[in-house]
């Protein structure tokens, strides 16, 4: 696998398969979509996840990554990322965040999407809806001759004209035959001036957080769950991205 930058470049093959692994993830999450109402449990949802990817005979890319112990990162209201599935009980106006990933053929699959629970509130909705929007702003960068911090600077932008703020201790990251790849992706400009070059062949995991007050967070007694400081609501998308002379290419998308 070429590497620019110290950055793995896919070749088709490699993206088929990662094509194939992220059309797997979004078919999980549209199941997992369906069954989000009042009353649910949250580790409905990983049993679920567990389930399709046996019928997938896919490896859930999470279950023991750095000793997590789910397969599904589950994380609600005020809860940024990295939660943990449990009997809590969904309730009319929360919002639930699932973050699902996959390893099919030894590529990795990585997406998420908030989900609102019932009637939510304006602010709830609107929250959603930006932070939704702000990951397709960033994504129309994701385009050779750019360069990474446009993917930047288009989702801090819009998230914060729109009056919330953006988590910046966690940031998306380049995939492929690892989780976790080079580079990292931001959803702010850390540093002024240029960063590097994007090119085709680059793949990379775009994942928006935004809250609602401070962007804050602090990590729960469980080691993983990360929760904005002020406990106000937090929302969080994500898609896996390819970079191709036709433009980006959500990988992460069902309709394939």
């Amino acid at each position: 696998m070429k590497k620019s930058h110290g950055i793995f470049i896919k070749n088709d093959a490699e993206i088929a398969l990662m094509r194939e692994a992220n059309r797997i993830v979004s078919v999980i999450l549209d199941k997992l979509g369906e069954a989000v109402e009042p009353g649910v449990s949250t580790m409905r949802f990983e049993q679920i996840a567990r389930d399709m990817c046996k019928e997938f005979d896919v490896t859930p890319a999470f279950l023991g990554y750095n000793g997590f112990p789910f397969a599904l990162c589950c994380s609600v209201n005020e809860e940024v990322v990295h939660g943990f599935p449990s009997d809590r009980i969904l309730r009319e106006g929360d919002l639930v965040s699932l973050d699902m990933g996959v390893i099919y053929d030894g590529f990795y699959g990585d997406s998420a999407r908030t989900f609102e629970v019932g009637e939510v509130s304006p602010e709830a909705s609107l929250l959603c809806d930006v932070t939704r929007e702000s990951l397709m702003k960033g994504i129309a960068q994701a385009v050779e001759g750019k360069f990474l911090y446009d993917i930047s600077r288009a989702i801090q932008e819009y998230v914060e004209q729109n009056g919330f703020s953006v988590v910046k201790r966690f940031v998306g990251h380049g995939i492929g035959r690892q989780l976790h790849e080079k580079p990292a992706v931001p959803n702010y400009v850390p540093i002024a001036g240029r960063s590097l070059p994007l090119k085709n062949g680059m793949v990379l995991a775009i994942e928006p957080m935004a809250c609602v007050g401070t962007a804050e967070v602090e990590i729960l007694e469980d080691k993983w769950t990360a929760a904005t400081k002020d406990r106000k609501l937090s929302a969080h998308f994500e898609h896996t991205v390819a970079l191709t002379p036709n433009g980006p290419e959500i990988l992460s998308r069902n309709e394939q």
